[in-house]
């Protein structure tokens, strides 16, 4: 069922075609800045004066006499006002405010979700650590991005593939494990015989230990460093399993860099860069005409000593992604990945298969600080000098920690602060917003009515300036999640939720709920229903629990 608002829009659309059939522009609602001015307006008499070379105000003259008896037929709103140079002005009926009520009643969990049967499935690689030790803050907020970026995408009828990708290859596995190698063998981090560029948690301790525990003969399976990666790698990524699971991150494929060798993926990555005619030998190495596609220099693709360059794998596994059919595919990466973008971007293009550009889509996320007493926390006795997912969720708990690091454009910089993910007010928007839902089941205990009654209230005596605010804020929440899928913005459930939150709470401070009156008090109920319905919805989206106490 068509929103009022949509309504109006297509009505006006009609309108606009009547007197320009030719104008491609298109016919956008906004919220006034100034309440009295209406619920929405547009300047699309504005925009079409240059086209037609008249003045504003009488295109919009001749747009609201074109649609009076559509609009008036809808029912939708008011009549059509004209304001200032031209601003056509809308102001809905309060029946179609409140009607939202009853549509969410009856969609329940479904709610803001649509079906696209012809959408194409989509990939989002998110995480995707380097098993060299526990995932940090970053990976974290990654996390979170990514999982409820796939929700998002799935609630808009996408089929949502979530993958992590493990780069179980090059020097930092091998560091990882001379590392382990190191203190299986009795050598402390920074003693005579530690690795250059070894890695000194208390992790690698407990990788040491494990191995030599499991190892029937410790000494002899010591010298053999690729056992000890082996063992590492496999440690680490049940590691880091376990904390992503903590976090209530799931994936439906894992992919190791390793396999991208192993199965022959890499060189004929190269193979075809080379069969393109867009590669040629310098200094013994073989070079990608990376400028060619808007790089700032070329790059090494083959070392002189026959080893490849990290992005060529990068290649390799994005052109088995469009091999797999995703046409669409999503990466989640911090911002030191962006000068890989260019790269990965360019080898898909010189190979010319028909990758498109701009293929693959990417998220790329600021760092996260985090503060706690007022104080910058870096340190994390078990990584050594980072605080880690666990950490995070051992001292705000997994709620906090999602909501936290998902409220945020992704590429802004975050400060994560501890106290206030800790806090009992409002100022802690997770805490603000969960009890706006457990303020609702709260009153619905105290009621002791059949919930079941309220899809048919009599919502006409929902009249009051807060009341029709709270209705329209909740006919937001499907158009909100739309544009959110569409921008890669899972922030914005975040912010609205918050927006919500605060409306909901200010009704229920100004205004008594549980009235006499029994039809305005199930009205009511059946209005804070819907926004404690709309709250779990936006809150699943996240990963986040909608309780029913606090």
């Amino acid at each position: 069922m068509p929103s009022p608002k949509d309504t109006v829009q297509a009505i006006l659309c009609d309108g606009v075609r009547k007197i320009a059939p030719d104008a491609m522009i298109e016919v956008a609602l906004e919220r006034p800045r100034h309440p009295e001015h209406g619920d929405y307006a547009t300047s699309v008499a504005l925009q079409l004066a240059k086209v037609l070379g008249r003045k504003p105000r009488e295109i919009a003259e001749d747009i609201v006499k074109s649609t009076r008896q559509e609009i008036a037929g809808a029912g939708a709103c008011e009549p059509l006002q004209i304001a200032g140079a031209g601003f056509i002005n809308i102001r809905l009926k309060q029946s179609s405010k409140t009607q939202i009520v009853r549509q969410i009643l009856q969609a329940g969990a479904s709610f803001g979700r649509v079906q696209a049967p012809a959408a194409p499935p989509v990939q989002v690689e998110f995480v995707s650590a380097n098993p060299t030790g526990p995932l940090h803050v970053g990976h974290g907020r990654q996390a979170a991005l990514g999982d409820a970026l796939a929700a998002l995408l799935e609630s808009q009828g996408y089929q949502v593939t979530r993958e992590f990708y493990y780069n179980d290859a090059g020097a930092q596995i091998r560091n990882l494990a001379l590392s382990v190698q190191a203190r299986a063998q009795g050598i402390e981090p920074g003693g005579a015989g530690w690795p250059v560029d070894g890695y000194a948690g208390d992790y690698i301790r407990e990788i040491a230990e494990d191995f030599r525990a499991q190892g029937g003969k410790p000494q002899d399976d010591l010298s053999d460093l690729e056992a000890v990666r082996k063992f590492a790698v496999a440690f680490l990524r049940q590691e880091q399993d376990l904390d992503l699971r903590k976090f209530g991150v799931k994936f439906d494929v894992y992919t190791l860099e390793s396999s991208m060798y192993a199965e022959g993926k890499v060189a004929a990555a190269v193979q075809g860069l080379v069969a393109s005619g867009k590669t040629y030998e310098k200094d013994g190495a073989l070079w990608l005409r990376t400028t060619d596609y808007g790089d700032d220099k070329d790059r090494v693709v083959r070392k002189s000593d026959g080893s490849y360059t990290y992005f060529v794998p990068d290649v390799a596994y994005h052109v088995s992604k469009w091999q797999r059919g995703f046409a669409k595919v999503i990466n989640v990466q911090g911002t030191d990945h962006h000068s890989a973008v260019t790269r990965v971007r360019a080898g898909l293009q010189a190979l010319d298969i028909g990758i498109p550009q701009g293929y693959p889509d990417y998220v790329l996320h600021s760092l996260v600080k985090v503060m706690r007493g007022g104080a910058e926390v870096k340190i994390s006795k078990r990584a050594g000098s980072y605080v880690t997912v666990r950490d995070l969720i051992d001292w705000v708990g997994r709620d906090a920690a999602r909501f936290f690091l998902v409220s945020r454009k992704a590429d802004t910089e975050f400060v994560f602060d501890i106290d206030l993910a800790l806090a009992k007010s409002e100022e802690n928007p997770v805490y603000y917003v969960q009890y706006a839902h457990a303020r609702v089941c709260s009153m619905l205990a105290q009621w002791g009515g059949d919930p079941a009654a309220l899809p048919g209230a009599e919502l006409g005596s929902l009249n009051s300036g807060k009341e029709l605010d709270l209705a329209q804020r909740l006919s937001e929440f499907p158009e909100m999640l739309s544009a959110a899928a569409k921008e890669l913005a899972p922030h914005a459930v975040a912010f609205y939720l918050r927006a919500l939150a605060g409306e909901f709470h200010s009704y229920y401070n100004a205004e008594r709920i549980l009235v006499e009156d029994e039809a305005l008090r199930v009205a009511r109920l059946a209005l804070c229903v819907a926004v404690r319905q709309t709250i779990a919805n936006g809150l699943a989206l996240l990963g986040v629990s909608a309780p029913e106490k606090m």
